[in-house]
């Protein structure tokens, strides 16, 4: 709706992640740099952690477009509750294996099978899983199996992992997980964004759909936005998306802190209703003594149709007993016979 009114070629506060949005904060710069350095190492884990709506999809994204196809083969999982051979069969599906109906044996020969073909293609494998918090330690575990994996004493697969901060502390917390750990050549976690960063996002994701200044945006409304969201691109997002809403069924101009303030309550209206006031005596009275003849009236109705309801069923069993009387007539003449 709020497109139209300002002449915008689509959304720029979608919330589903795209990469042709992505904007290089300090922290996903540093990101960047980290999963730069870990590509060039060519074997181990990477691991980039953040909160939820950080924007660790979108950075994966931005990593697979800037990634050459020619020199690597990437297969990108998002992670549930996998045991260790739903992640292998999901491991050779990106491989172009078909591991249905396969032992955890010969599905691990087949996915060496595939490492070593795409090697000689002159390839790496960069196998991306997020959403790696979900995963159980023994699916982790045959990820660090999988790492192992070597044709000439190089390394056939890396491995990007990406999660929420828990498993950062499972990473560091976890005895079993002490061999994988000592596998991670990169770690990161993705910080909200600085307050300074606000204004420069929200121009560039509206200039990518045609904005022209109209609406301004004020600085103080800048502000207000981060302080809403605490600088979480995924909440500056849904918030800013709801703004440009709320400007376009009012036909503003100019968005300041006041109209940021007036979205946010109405949010919070959306989410907490009202808590009803206490019922003066009377009030309450009349209203006890409504609702207990209402309570009579359901009584009397379902008396009456449980009266309705036996006298249908008396006439149903009258007549199949009646009906089953008159069939037996003629098969008994017909055996007599």
């Amino acid at each position: 709706m709020y497109e139209d009114q300002y002449g915008l070629s689509g959304r720029p506060f979608a919330l589903t992640p795209d990469p042709r949005f992505w904007f290089e904060t300090a922290t996903h710069r540093k990101a960047m740099a980290y999963l730069g350095y870990g590509l060039s190492q060519g074997e181990g884990f990477i691991v980039v952690t953040g909160d939820i709506g950080a924007g660790k999809t979108t950075l994966v994204g931005h990593l697979v477009d800037t990634i050459d196809a020619a020199r690597l083969r990437i297969i990108t999982l998002v992670s549930t509750q996998m045991n260790p051979e739903d992640l292998l069969r999901l491991v050779a599906d990106g491989l172009g294996i078909d591991g249905h109906g396969l032992a955890k044996a010969d599905l691990l020969k087949r996915i060496e099978q595939g490492l070593h073909a795409t090697a000689r293609e002159g390839r790496r494998t960069l196998l991306i899983v997020d959403e790696v918090q979900a995963l159980p330690t023994d699916s982790l575990e045959e990820l660090r199996m999988l790492s192992n994996i070597q044709a000439g004493g190089h390394p056939l697969l890396q491995i990007v992992l990406l999660g929420q901060p828990e498993f950062r502390d499972s990473l560091h917390g976890s005895d079993r997980l002490e061999q994988l750990r000592q596998r991670v050549i990169a770690i990161h976690h993705l910080d909200p964004m600085e307050p300074q960063e606000i204004e420069p996002y929200m121009i560039h994701r509206l200039s990518l759909v045609g904005w022209q200044g109209k609406p301004a945006f004020t600085r103080d409304a800048f502000e207000a936005l981060h302080e809403a969201t605490g600088g979480v691109p995924r909440l500056v997002n849904q918030l800013a998306g709801r703004v440009m809403l709320f400007a376009a069924m009012d036909r503003l101009e100019t968005i300041d802190a006041e109209v940021i303030d007036a979205v946010i309550d109405d949010l919070a209206a959306d989410v907490h209703h009202p808590t009803p006031q206490p019922l003066a005596d009377a009030e309450k009275a009349g209203a006890e003594a409504e609702a207990m003849q209402r309570i009579a009236m359901l009584e009397t109705r379902v008396e009456e149709q449980d009266a309705a309801l036996r006298r249908v069923l008396t006439l149903l069993v009258d007549w199949v007993e009646g009906g089953d009387s008159q069939r037996s007539e003629p098969v008994m003449g017909s055996s007599a016979a």
